[in-house]
């Protein structure tokens, strides 16, 4: 049983003991062993399920696949139970049936994008639940719920329905182990009830990084082939959720997935026969120590492998005085001696084994960046004359040649590769590659930033002679243009959006904020530049001319070169303001973007921080009705006194002084700037009058 977004603090926390009484009953006092199993990032569902069924640890591509599933071809629990003949029965999220599209003798999936829904998406499992618990033709019985993940998405894990949905959930999971009881009083064989979550959630009711809140989930075993125990509920034992792999393999009689780098929960079977429990930890360090071997050339070096091959020889010694019927206390201090070997192994090669594969290529990640963000740099830089009304781009290069910067680059940048592929201990994908070609990468990295360089040189050149030659063609469509089109769209789009997108009022604000630093990037432009006057004309004052036709050979001018032109600024042109007024246009966005931020927070926005308060629970409460009033008549003050700029200095004074007074007065009597917006609290207490 899985329950997605399902945190450990909802079971193991105090939300946990008021929701979810039996569950916390089971641990406290039934036959079940619990423990907080962590996700690794990414805590997204797909990738997860793939730690939980093959004991791996997927990449952050998996992220992607999250979207669109493909059929998992990586050898895991629900193949090998399939080869081995076990009928598996599924409810729930259909990222399963893509996962393993022909496992499944039976299956229901539910649709994950659909947060707004976590009635239904739970309702449409449990529905099969009475029909398949009271039929015995199955061997695994897979549950996935997603109403509780719907439900963080929507109003976060502050929100009063995640009670209700946690009573719930262990309604059903009394109902799975009531019906699991009563079966095996009639068969005798016992079974294993699993409750686990694939991720947890953040306090923003999301998922997905790797925050104490995302990675924590619960992890319960129950069943009656345990002993019942008094379990501790407040501080259950931290495991890897890649464990579960190994576990369910080991319980079901099934080969442990060959790339597993989880090792086998121990508690499961402390209550085996020692001979057993040695065989189950053998299979589990044998496999380990293969995924070493495979990925670790000098895996002998490794103290997961020299503590497994100590085990192993301990391990030969307790079976030869078993066979000789020893049942001495030396025979059984030498299994306990083997069987803390054989954890300790376990612990060490799985923590190698983990470390391996969530080690990185950075270098080659930092060469890849590198390029990117070169040939980035030259775009952003050519979108001013791409956009032209002639849409010619040229960025003109210096070439490489004759160029020392691109020399000195090549040889730092060759020397810094020697450096690195010769005394990294593991080679990096860029350092496998052969020298011809690594030499063409730093070629083209160097010919790119001198490319870059040569750009901005020649808009800083141009930006000072812009004076003597302003040019700023005319284009149809401008630079806001575009962001605003591409903004919209882009906008419009994260609407249709479900739960990719949780807060698509984010893309708004992104927007505006863009729109406001490009239109003051557009302002100083025009400001200090000029940008925005016109090829044929000039900044020499209001009654000056523009030459700028040519001579021709017999000295004179042409008469259709020469046409006087009044050099007076068009209306709408900035050079035209002056002293304090060019300043409140080029402070104007500044303005723009305080606002729209004072603005963010007078409510919250959102559905996850609608539980907190903010400046409108302040601005609505009937106990600063006082502060609110002066607050507001000070509004009105500077308002009045920016329109009515003329006015004398006493009729400002006095028209301040009366709405100050009537503001205090309202206040003082009782009454609250808005009456509409008295708390409930005041109505309620007042009386009818006639």
């Amino acid at each position: 049983m899985l329950i997605d977004a399902l945190r450990d603090d909802f079971v193991f926390g105090s939300k946990g003991v008021k929701f979810m009484p039996y569950t916390t009953y089971l641990v406290e006092k039934g036959a079940s062993h619990s423990f907080v199993a962590e996700a690794k990032p990414p805590t997204v569902t797909m990738p997860r399920i793939k730690a939980l069924m093959t004991g791996s640890l997927p990449g952050f591509i998996d992220v992607v696949r999250n979207l669109n599933s493909p059929a998992l071809l990586e050898d895991n629990v629900i193949t090998q139970a399939k080869a081995a003949g076990k009928r598996m029965i599924f409810y729930g999220d259909e990222t399963w049936v893509k996962l393993f599209p022909q496992h499944f003798v039976e299956y229901d999936g539910t649709t994950s994008f659909f947060v707004s829904d976590y009635t239904e998406v739970d309702d449409n499992v449990t529905r099969h639940l009475d029909k398949v618990l009271k039929r015995g033709d199955w061997d695994v019985l897979i549950l996935h719920y997603l109403g509780l993940d719907h439900i963080g998405h929507i109003s976060g894990p502050s929100s009063p329905l995640i009670g209700h949905k946690l009573s719930e959930m262990d309604n059903i999971l009394m109902k799975i182990h009531t019906s699991l009881l009563s079966e095996e009083r009639e068969n005798l064989s016992p079974n294993l009830l699993v409750l686990c979550g694939d991720h947890g959630m953040s306090e923003t009711g999301s998922h997905g990084a790797s925050s104490m809140e995302e990675v924590n989930t619960p992890l319960i075993l129950i069943s009656s082939a345990f002993e019942r125990k008094p379990g501790d509920i407040r501080h259950p034992k931290h495991v890897q959720q890649t464990d579960l792999a190994a576990t369910l393999a080991i319980g079901l009689g099934l080969p442990i997935p060959e790339n597993s780098v989880g090792s086998l929960l121990f508690p499961s079977i402390e209550g085996r026969p020692v001979r057993e429990q040695l065989r189950f930890l053998h299979l589990n360090a044998v496999q380990l120590s293969k995924l070493l071997q495979e990925n670790v050339p000098s895996y002998k070096k490794e103290p997961g492998f020299e503590q497994f091959k100590m085990a192993e020889r301990l391990h030969g010694n307790w079976i030869r005085l078993y066979l000789e019927e020893n049942t001495s206390e030396v025979l059984f201090n030498l299994g306990t001696k083997v069987r803390r070997q054989y954890l300790d192994a376990l612990r060490t090669l799985s923590l190698s084994l983990s470390r391996q594969v969530a080690q990185y290529d950075i270098y080659s990640m930092l060469v890849g960046t590198v390029m990117v963000l070169e040939v980035l740099t030259l775009l952003l830089l050519s979108i001013p004359q791409a956009l032209s009304s002639k849409a010619e781009l040229e960025v003109p290069l210096w070439s490489p040649v004759f160029s020392l910067l691109f020399y000195l680059m090549f040889l730092v940048l060759s020397a810094l590769h020697v450096i690195v592929c010769t005394s990294a201990e593991s080679s990096c994908y860029f350092c496998g590659l052969s020298w011809l070609m690594a030499g063409g990468v730093m070629v083209l990295i160097s010919a790119l930033l001198c490319a870059v360089v040569s750009a901005l040189a020649k808009m800083f050149a141009s930006g000072k002679l812009l004076s003597k030659n302003p040019a700023h063609p005319n284009s149809r469509w401008s630079e806001l243009d575009v962001v605003i089109l591409l903004g919209t769209m882009g906008h419009v789009l994260s609407l249709g959006a479900s739960s990719f997108i949780e807060e698509e009022h984010q893309t708004w604000y992104f927007l505006v904020n863009t729109l406001c630093l490009a239109l003051c990037h557009e302002i100083y432009r025009n400001c200090f530049l000029g940008d925005d006057c016109e090829p044929w004309r000039c900044s020499h004052g209001e009654r000056g001319f523009v030459n700028t036709a040519p001579a021709l050979q017999d000295g004179s001018i042409g008469h259709d070169e020469l046409e006087p032109h009044r050099a007076s600024k068009s209306p709408t042109s900035l050079n035209t303001l002056r002293g304090w007024e060019k300043w409140m246009a080029m402070a104007s966005p500044w303005v723009i973007l305080t606002c729209c931020r004072l603005l963010r927070s007078l409510n919250q926005t959102g559905v996850q921080w609608a539980h907190r308060p903010d400046l409108g629970h302040w601005l609505t409460s009937s106990d600063h009705k006082a502060e609110l009033s002066v607050l507001a008549a000070l509004s009105l003050i500077m308002i009045f006194a920016l329109v009515q700029r003329r006015c004398s200095l006493t009729s400002k004074v006095a028209m301040a002084l009366g709405l100050l007074g009537v503001y205090c007065y309202r206040a003082a009597i009782g009454n609250v700037l808005f009456p509409w917006q008295r708390d409930s609290k005041d109505i309620s207490k007042e009386t009818p009058t006639t």
